[in-house]
């Protein structure tokens, strides 16, 4: 055989397909069949991660650029690696339905021997959350968050969650737009004025029940100030929902689908949460979870309040017809156009 890389020896099968080491075959026990499925799944899982992770800290490095060129391979290559983590996460979700061929007797056969590891414990899972922007005062059950981790896993997310996050990033770049701060896209008209004839268009556009939303729409976009709960700035919302309103000019197709791709992220997860929670609920019932969790509870709950971009879902709530929308100046559309 020639000299080179070798198969088994590149991807390190000597480690990994033996890397399955089942509590119940250890000395005294009784063998569970399906604690080697159980294993390979989150092991597998965690292989996910990795790679989950290894895209989004790619896309955090172009975003932490001072500038984001429309015309470089910067967008493409953030939309494209963006949406892999959504077909990740699909695929992840899938796999439940492997794991769910194990019955509440299957699992009880291997239960207790986990005590008190849980999947509460992968830290990765945490590095994934705070890298793509859950605040630790935003999280269920933050009180025992990291109490059931080993001291230097938790200095780990400790230390996460001190860098500034995708979401936060994304705000920095949408405040960047440079649309709004150009006069010559303004000729006949202002930034101001503009938004002042959106939210005549939109108030118009209200339903009785919905008259409450301009107030909402005032504050989220035409305050200048900020308030803590938000990961959006104003600034950043209306650079947001003006990419929405006018999506159709090319300059603005990929910027609309980088918005539109973190919808679909937090969708994934969710769904991967939902699927999770059902499969708890369908093995162990009511039961308290291996770590010490309330179980089904809390990821039901995880499930109401871990959405990291819901403030991107929140606008379009602001969003009226096509055929109603403030005609731009020659000079922008030209712009919006790529000079065409």
């Amino acid at each position: 055989m020639k000299d080179g890389v070798y198969y088994s020896e590149y991807l390190q099968l000597d480690k990994i397909l033996n890397a399955q080491t089942l509590e119940s075959d250890k000395p005294g026990r009784e063998h569970a069949h399906d604690e080697m499925l159980f294993i390979v799944i989150h092991q597998s899982y965690e292989l996910w991660f990795k790679q989950v992770m290894y895209e989004v800290g790619s896309v955090m490095e172009i975003f932490s650029k001072s500038k984001i060129s429309d015309n470089s391979p910067d967008l493409y290559m953030v939309h494209h690696r963006l949406k892999r983590v959504v077909n990740i996460m699909h695929m992840l979700v899938s796999k439940i339905d492997i794991i769910e061929t194990m019955t509440p007797l299957d699992f009880l056969d291997f239960r207790d021997l986990l005590r008190p590891a849980s999947g509460f414990q992968s830290i990765q899972f945490k590095l994934l959350e705070a890298a793509l922007g859950l605040k630790m005062e935003n999280r269920h059950g933050k009180e025992y968050y990291i109490s059931q981790l080993k001291p230097e896993d938790a200095q780990i997310i400790r230390d996460a969650e001190k860098t500034k996050p995708l979401i936060a990033l994304i705000n920095e770049w949408l405040e960047r737009m440079p649309f709004f701060d150009d006069t010559a896209y303004w000729k006949d008209t202002n930034v101001s004025s503009f938004w002042e004839k959106y939210k005549e268009i939109y108030s118009a556009s209200l339903a009785d029940g919905e008259k409450n939303n301009l107030a909402v729409f005032e504050k989220q976009l035409l305050s200048e100030g900020s308030d803590p709960d938000w990961s959006l700035s104003p600034k950043a919302r209306r650079a947001a929902l003006f990419i929405m309103l006018y999506r159709d000019y090319p300059l603005l197709q990929l910027p609309f689908g980088l918005i539109n791709v973190l919808l679909e992220i937090d969708e994934a997860i969710s769904i991967w949460r939902y699927r999770h929670m059902s499969m708890v609920h369908r093995i162990i019932g009511m039961r308290t979870g291996t770590g010490g969790s309330t179980g089904k509870d809390y990821l039901s709950g995880a499930l109401a309040k871990h959405h990291i971009f819901s403030e991107f879902a929140g606008l379009t709530s602001f969003l009226i017809e096509r055929n109603k929308l403030p005609q731009l100046s020659q000079e922008l559309r030209s712009k919006l156009g790529f000079g065409e």
